[in-house]
């Protein structure tokens, strides 16, 4: 996540450029929850849930 000013909108100076976005990996959240609302995330030993709530956001809990 990018880190924003008080009105939730990137700062100019930390957004991420086009050629940045380029070389990220894109994931559908539905296709990680495989249509469903929750997914299991590893990494380093540590197990995280993703869950898509009723309103289409997304919380990650450790």
């Amino acid at each position: 996540m990018l880190p924003s000013d008080c009105d939730g909108k990137p700062t100019s100076d930390q957004s991420v450029g086009p050629s940045d976005k380029a070389r990220l990996p894109l994931y559908s959240a539905t296709d990680l929850t495989q249509g469903g609302d929750l997914a299991q995330i590893s990494l380093a030993g540590q197990v995280y849930t993703l869950r898509i709530t009723r309103a289409g956001k997304l919380i990650l809990t450790k």
